[in-house]
C-alpha cells in the first residue's frame, strides 16, 4: 500500500463562519498574510488556490488524483488556513470541533482510502487536550495537526505538557505543518516566506521539542514533521555542537541528532539528494511519502519523485507505505488496548 501523509482539504463552511463571528479578526490575519507574502506572490497565491478548490473539496476528485499518482491512501489535513491563531477561546475551540467533524464527514466518504488528522487551538494549550480527545476518540481520527507556534504559545511551552502526554498515551501522530513564518517582511519577496520561512519554522519548532526536552519527558510521542523537518535534518550538526559546549542548549538529555530518529519525516524536500540525507540521519523507519496535495508547493507526482531517489527496494518500500502503516496500525492497537482497559473498569464498577 502507497500511502501520501500529507495532503490538505478546504473548510468553506467553517471560514464563512469564522468569517461572520470575528470579521475583524479575519481581516487583521489577511493584512499579516499580504504583509508576510508580499503582493506580489498574492497575485500568484489567490488564482493558484482558486484552481485547486475542486481538489480540496471533492472527495470524487481527490481519488480520481490519488490514482493518477499510484496513492492507495491519504492522511487528510486541514488547510493550515484553517488555524485561527488569532481566534479567542470560545471561538478557536469551536473552530476546531467543527474542523474535526467536518474532516471526519470528509475522509468517511472513502474510509478505506482516507484517513482524517483533526486540529487543536495551539494557542489556547489549557484546551489542546480536550480538542485531541474529540478529534480522536470523538470523531476516530487518525491524529492532530498543529503549527510551528501559536502567539505566544511554543512547542516546548509548559502548558502543553497535557496535551503531549494525551498524545503519547493514545499513541496518534501529531502533524507539525507551519502557516507563516515570524521573519515577516523580511520574507515579502521572491515568494521567500514559503521557500525560506517554511524550512525555518519547521527547523525552529522541532528544535523547541527537542532542546526543551519535550521527548525526553513523552518518549511515546510519534511526531511527524512536514517539509521534512526543514533545515533541522541538513544542518544538526550546529546542534549538536551547540550541545556539547553550550550549558544553555542542554534541555535535552541527549545530542540533537539523537532525537531525529525519534521524530518522523514527509518527503516534501524537493531534491533527491535531501532525501537521500534524511534517510540517512533520521532512519529509514522515520520517512514517509508525503505530496502537500494539492498546492504548488507540493509534488504532482511523489512516487516518481521518491522513486527517483535510488533508495534500496526495501527503503523504498518503507517510505513509500509500510512506515505510515506502522503508525496507523500502532494508534488502533493502543485505541483498542484502551477500550478493553476501560471495559474491564466498567464490568469491576457493576
Amino acid at each position: 500500500m502507497i500511502v501520501d501523509v500529507h495532503a490538505h482539504v478546504l473548510l468553506p463552511s467553517l471560514h464563512e463562519e469564522v468569517v461572520r463571528r470575528a470579521p475583524e479578526g479575519v481581516a487583521a490575519a489577511a493584512e499579516l498574510d499580504h504583509r508576510r507574502n508580499g503582493a506580489a506572490s498574492q497575485q500568484v497565491s489567490g488564482p493558484m488556490v482558486a484552481a485547486r478548490i475542486s481538489r480540496l473539496v471533492d472527495v470524487a476528485e481527490r481519488l480520481r488524483i490519488m490514482d493518477e499518482q499510484g496513492v492507495d491512501r491519504q492522511w487528510v489535513s486541514a488547510s493550515p488556513n484553517h488555524y485561527y491563531p488569532w481566534a479567542e477561546e470560545d471561538l478557536a475551540v469551536w473552530a476546531c470541533a467543527e474542523a474535526n467533524r467536518l474532516i471526519a464527514e470528509h475522509v468517511a466518504q472513502a474510509p478505506e482510502r482516507l484517513t482524517g488528522l483533526g486540529l487543536i487551538p495551539l494557542q489556547w494549550p489549557e484546551r489542546a487536550r480536550t480538542l485531541l480527545d474529540d478529534a480522536v476518540l470523538g470523531h476516530g481520527l487518525l491524529g492532530v495537526e498543529i503549527s510551528s507556534a501559536a502567539g505566544d504559545v511554543e512547542l516546548s511551552d509548559p502548558r502543553l505538557e497535557p496535551f503531549w502526554t494525551r498524545a503519547a498515551t493514545l499513541g496518534c501522530p501529531v502533524f507539525v505543518h507551519p502557516f507563516g513564518c515570524s521573519l515577516d517582511e523580511r520574507l515579502d519577496r521572491f515568494y521567500l516566506v514559503n521557500t525560506v520561512g517554511q524550512p525555518v519554522e519547521n527547523a525552529v519548532a522541532l528544535s523547541h521539542l527537542i532542546f526543551g526536552g519535550v521527548l525526553d519527558r513523552h518518549p511515546g510521542l510519534r511526531v511527524v514533521a512536514a517539509h521534512g523537518g526543514g533545515y533541522l535534518p541538513t544542518a544538526i550538526g550546529r546542534s549538536d555542537h551547540a550541545w556539547r559546549v553550550r550549558p544553555d542548549a542542554r534541555g535535552c538529555e541527549n545530542p540533537p541528532s539523537h532525537y531525529l530518529t525519534r521524530i518522523w519525516f514527509d518527503t516534501v524536500v524537493h531534491d533527491t539528494r535531501a532525501l537521500q540525507q534524511l534517510v540517512e540521519v533520521a532512519g529509514s523507519s522515520q520517512v514517509l511519502m508525503g505530496s502537500d496535495y494539492p498546492f504548488d508547493m507540493g509534488s504532482e507526482d511523489p512516487v516518481g519523485f521518491l522513486r527517483a531517489a535510488g533508495l534500496a527496494p526495501d527503503v523504498e518500500r518503507a517510505v513509500l507505505g509500510s512506515n505510515a502503516i506502522e503508525l496507523e496500525t500502532h494508534q488502533n492497537a493502543v485505541l483498542q488496548t484502551q477500550e478493553g482497559r476501560d471495559e474491564d473498569r466498567t464490568l469491576d464498577a457493576r
